[in-house]
Formats: C-alpha cells, sequence, structure tokens
C-alpha cells in the first residue's frame, strides 16, 4: 500500500477508483451497466487503465491471465444480475486453480435488495461455494476496508478470488476517504513458517529415501519457490513430477524432471509415483487426474506433504509427515536441514533408482502416431511451435485434446510461462487468459493455442485485442470435433459419437476462422500441410502490431496418449491405444 494520503470527501464510487490507485493497481477488465455505473465516470480518468470486455466471462478469464502471468492480483468490474452471474464461471475456475483475483461487481441499491429488483441477483449467496470469500458493501463508508481487505485475501495464504458487491447506493454515497484503512479480518492468519520438527522429521525421511519422488504442483508456482525447489533437487538427486499447473517451475531441460503425471502423464512420471518410497508433496492436492485410482497409488510409498492450506494436508491421502507452511520458507528450512542431515549420515545411493527411471523414459518417450486420414498430426504442429517460439513465449491453453499436447509436447524452462484452466477445466478460458497474460506482460509473446470448440465460447474477445492493442497469438488446433470426449466416444462408447462432430456436412467448415479472424481485425492464415507449418509460425512471430491467428487443420482422430482410464490404477495406464508398459524394464 501507499503512503497515507489527506482526508477526502467523496462519493462511493470514487473511493472504488481511488483505493485501486492506491492499492497500485494498473489494469481492470470489465464492462459497464446500470448498477456499476458511478464508478465508471470517475474511472474515466483514472490512472487505471480499463479494458473494455466483450463478455463478462472474458474480464474474469483476462484477470486469471494477468494474476498467472505477472503474479499480481487481477481484477475484473462487471455490474449487477446476469454481469456477475456471467463472471461466476471465472471465480469459480480461479478457486480451483488457486488464482489471485479480485472482482467487484455492482448490486442493487440496499433499499431494493430483496425485492426482485431489475438486474438483481443475490451474488454473494451464489459466490461462497466457489470463491475465497465474499463482501457485500452497504455502505460507503465501508468500501475502502473491504477491497483492501478483498486484494491481501486474494493474495496471501493460499491465493484465491475474492468478489466485493457493491450496492449502487453506497456508490452515490459521500464519504471522508483516509487511506490506508484499517483491515478487520479477524482470525484470518494464514501459515507461513513451517514447524521446526516437522521439518527435521521431513529431512530424515528424505535421506533415507532409496526410491524419491518430489510430486510438485501449482503451489510451487504461487509461493515462488523456484530456486528453492532447484535447490532442493541438487541436494537430494531426487527425481521431478510437475503436474499441469506447475509445468514450467522446474525446466523441461532438467534430466531430473521425468514430465507430468496422471491421466495423460509420461510413462516415467506416473510409473516412477507408483514405485516410489517416498513422495515429497509439494503444493499439490492429490488430485483424482494424478492418482488415478487412490486406493492403489504409490502403494508403499510414505509421505511428505508440505501445503499452506491445512484442508489439503491428509484429505485425499494421508500424510506421514505433515507440514503446513508457505512453500518457499518451507523449501528453505528443509534444504538446511538436509545438508545437515547428510554431513551427519550421508547421503544415499540412489544409482539404481536412476537406472530404472532412465530405463522408462527411454523405453516409453513421448510421441504419436501417423494419421491415417491425410491430416496434421496436432502433436507435431505443437512441436514446431515450441522449437520456433522457444521457452521465453508464454503459452496459454483452453480445455481438451490440444491442452494436454501443449502440455506434452511444448518444452517449458520458466514459471509462470503455462498458464491453463487445471481444475475446473474450463472450455473458453484461453482467448480472454491470453489476453489478460499479454497486457501483464506486453513485451512477452503471448501464445494462445485452443480448440475449435473451446476458442468458440470466447472468440469474441479477439476484438477487444484488436481495439485495445493486444497483439496475442493464436495456434487453433482445428479437428472440427470436440476432440477429447470424441476421444472418450472412441474408446469406451464403441465410436457412437454422439454430438461430437462440430462440421457435420461436408465442404467449407462453419465458421471459416480465418474470415473470422480477419473480420476482427487480425491477420490470419489457414494451414493445411505440415510442410507450411514452420513458415506460418514464422510468419506469426513477425507479426507485433496487431493479433494473428493461424488455422492449423488435424486429424480429428488423433488421440491423446499415454493414458489412464478414469478410476482405474495408475499401473493401468496405456501408452498408446493397446500397448500397455511393461514395468520390470531391463536394458
Amino acid at each position: 500500500m501507499k503512503d497515507p494520503v489527506e482526508t477526502r470527501t467523496m462519493t462511493g464510487a470514487e473511493a472504488i477508483v481511488a483505493t485501486l490507485e492506491a492499492l497500485g493497481v494498473t489494469e481492470v477488465f470489465g464492462m459497464p451497466g446500470g448498477a456499476i455505473l458511478p464508478v465508471y465516470d470517475p474511472l474515466m480518468h483514472s490512472t487505471v487503465r480499463h479494458i473494455l470486455v466483450r463478455h463478462e466471462q472474458g474480464a474474469g478469464h483476462a484477470a486469471e491471465g494477468y494474476a498467472l502471468a505477472t503474479g499480481k492480483v487481477g481484477c475484473a468490474i462487471v455490474t449487477s444480475g446476469p454481469a456477475a452471474t456471467n463472471v461466476m464461471t471465472a471465480l469459480a475456475d480461479a478457486n480451483v486453480d488457486s488464482v489471485p483475483i479480485v472482482v467487484i461487481s455492482g448490486q442493487v441499491g440496499a433499499s431494493l435488495i430483496g425485492t426482485d429488483a431489475f438486474q438483481e441477483a443475490d451474488i454473494v449467496g451464489a459466490s461462497v461455494p466457489v470463491t475465497k470469500h465474499s463482501f457485500l458493501v452497504t455502505e460507503a463508508a465501508d468500501i475502502p476496508a473491504r477491497i483492501a481487505e478483498a486484494f491481501h485475501l486474494a493474495a496471501t495464504g493460499r491465493p484465491g478470488p475474492v468478489l466485493v458487491d457493491i450496492t449502487k447506493s453506497a456508490q452515490n454515497a459521500h464519504l471522508d476517504f483516509i487511506w490506508p484503512p484499517v483491515l478487520d479480518l479477524p482470525g484470518y492468519k494464514p501459515a507461513c513458517k513451517p514447524s521446526m520438527k516437522q521439518v527435521r522429521a521431513a529431512a530424515r525421511e528424505i535421506i533415507s529415501a532409496q526410491a524419491p519422488v518430489l510430486y510438485v504442483g501449482g503451489g510451487a508456482v504461487r509461493s515462488g519457490a523456484y530456486e528453492q525447489l532447484r535447490q532442493l533437487v541438487e541436494i537430494t538427486d531426487a527425481a521431478v513430477v510437475t503436474t499441469l499447473p506447475a509445468r514450467g517451475v522446474f525446466p523441461d531441460s532438467d534430466p531430473h524432471n521425468l514430465g507430468m503425471p496422471g491421466m495423460h502423464g509420461t510413462v516415467a512420471a506416473v510409473g516412477a509415483l507408483q514405485r516410489a518410497d517416498l513422495i515429497v508433496a509439494l503444493g499439490v492436492r492429490f488430485d483424482d487426474r494424478v492418482t488415478g485410482n487412490l486406493d492403489s497409488f504409490a502403494p508403499r510409498a510414505r509421505v511428505v506433504h508440505v501445503d499452506i492450506d491445512a484442508a489439503e494436508i491428509s484429505k485425499n491421502r494421508e500424510a506421514d509427515v505433515p507440514i503446513v507452511a508457505d512453500l518457499k520458507p518451507a523449501l528453505d528450512a528443509l534444504n538446511e536441514e538436509i545438508l545437515h542431515a547428510q554431513k551427519e549420515e550421508g547421503q544415499p545411493d540412489l544409482s539404481g533408482w536412476w537406472r530404472y527411471l532412465n530405463r522408462l523414459r527411454a523405453r516409453y518417450p513421448m510421441g504419436w502416431a501417423e494419421p491415417t486420414d491425410g491430416m496434421m498430426a496436432p502433436q507435431e504442429v505443437l512441436q514446431k511451435l515450441s522449437r520456433i517460439a522457444g521457452p521465453d513465449s508464454i503459452y496459454v491453453t483452453g480445455v481438451g485434446q490440444h491442452q494436454m499436447w501443449a502440455a506434452q509436447f511444448i518444452e517449458y524452462e520458466k514459471p509462470r510461462h503455462f498458464l491453463s484452466s487445471s481444475g475446473l477445466g474450463t472450455m473458453g478460458y484461453c482467448i480472454p487468459a491470453a489476453m489478460g497474460a499479454k497486457v501483464g506482460c506486453p513485451d512477452t509473446t503471448v501464445w494462445a493455442i485452443d480448440g475449435d470448440g473451446s476458442f468458440q465460447m470466447t472468440n469474441q474477445e479477439l476484438a477487444t485485442c484488436t481495439v485495445n492493442n493486444i497483439p496475442i497469438k493464436v495456434c487453433l488446433i482445428n479437428n472440427s470435433v470436440l476432440g477429447m470426449v470424441r476421444q472418450w466416444q472412441s474408446l469406451f462408447y464403441g465410436k457412437r459419437y454422439s454430438n461430437t462432430t462440430l462440421n457435420p456436412v461436408e465442404g467449407d467448415q462453419i465458421p471459416n476462422f480465418e474470415m473470422l479472424a480477419k473480420a476482427y481485425g487480425m491477420e490470419a492464415r489457414t494451414i493445411r500441410s505440415i510442410d507450411e507449418v514452420d513458415e506460418a509460425i514464422e510468419w506469426a512471430m513477425s507479426i507485433n502490431d496487431r493479433p494473428v491467428l493461424l488455422d492449423f487443420r488435424v486429424s480429428k482422430d488423433a488421440m491423446v496418449w499415454p493414458m489412464v482410464a478414469a478410476g482405474v490404477s495408475n499401473d493401468e495406464i496405456r501408452y498408446a491405444q493397446g500397448m500397455a508398459p511393461d514395468w520390470e524394464v531391463e536394458d
């Protein structure tokens, strides 16, 4: 917060804008409407840049993308009723993925609440299950403190979304604006420093393990524990697996990194967890997409679990050594204790463990089957994108097959360079989130990797990008179907493709995405041959004065492999269709 300023008399609407300025907010995403209109008058001359979106869901996802790319709190402003319900999807998405955003919504006047007034909705009541906290503000004098508390709550502890619903009567009333306000958050004491007793117990587990795995999740990104994680790997020589939201937190180029675990993870990563004698879980939830059938997950492993949220400890898998703390100071302490323990007891010999893991990695590398329909392999397209755009680019995905291929075939070397809707799986996330990431990181190339199904849910935000000079680059993996659902229909429903074909009529595709992009003021191309891919990507990389779209026509029959079917043991992973790995692999 900035230094205190003189007391000023102003309206509640002016106080909202003044509070955002005092908090150092530089960009917000939003759309005006009746119940929030008083705020938009002082916002017109504010230092805060307002980006007018085309749909309120887009405002919320843009705030998420901004937050994930920058590490700051993202902010969206919407009106009441349907606008507030439109942004609920983004609130739910941010809640599952622990993304710090604040949504300020307008509400009907205080005297009208409960009367079914025009555009009235109990958005606070509706948002309680999908936010970290929600405020209803009916008095102008409360506005500065509630917004400041919202930003504090969003950014501290386990990050998450906070809603501040402010009545129009409070916006129009006057108050004496005093900065900084007194925060009133009784009982809110987020964990920070770890218990040293537990840290020492964790260190003993690690130096005694013969087959350790560091299971690293999105909490490592949120805490900024990148260097501490690198040091932990260096001093322990442990294998590393990174979940979907943690891609890039530890470099893919490091040989300790076995890749992504879980339903569509690498055979080496899945096999390592299944055969580990110790799992050091760092900022993870033991999500079902990682564990598969929980009863058979990592059957012989003891568990050290470090998380800032006590509710996650032993929620799905019992922790032998629980540590409730911010991951960054926890790893600082753990690294120190491990070094001390190694001086006294030595370091375990992990050479046999690494021989086994390296054999798995060599025998079952990531790959794909060439399509038989003459169309491009989407995996190859993304591999080429990775090589040309490089690890300095930020990659944002939608949800579906393209999301998994982007996680598998693009190499990530840096944290906050892979953004995705990981927990909620929100189709339509990609374009607005990429827009937010580009606003937050204007000097970084941002690639939006989307599927044609996901893309059509929020592509209207391309107008926002063009009008506001937000030059994202769109890699459209276009297979004319709802690919992931169709893959399940192929594998589990006898290839009965019920309502997953987006273009059932032969001929021109509807819509023509190249023409649509050009209608939005973008540059665009359609690519149908793998021989055209490199030149098209290089062409897109050369355009930085407007958004650009590449429509890659890929095979609808391409599938995401490896795969663990839902609800079965990770031991039942399939490397490709009908192909199971040999867990007793030998040289």
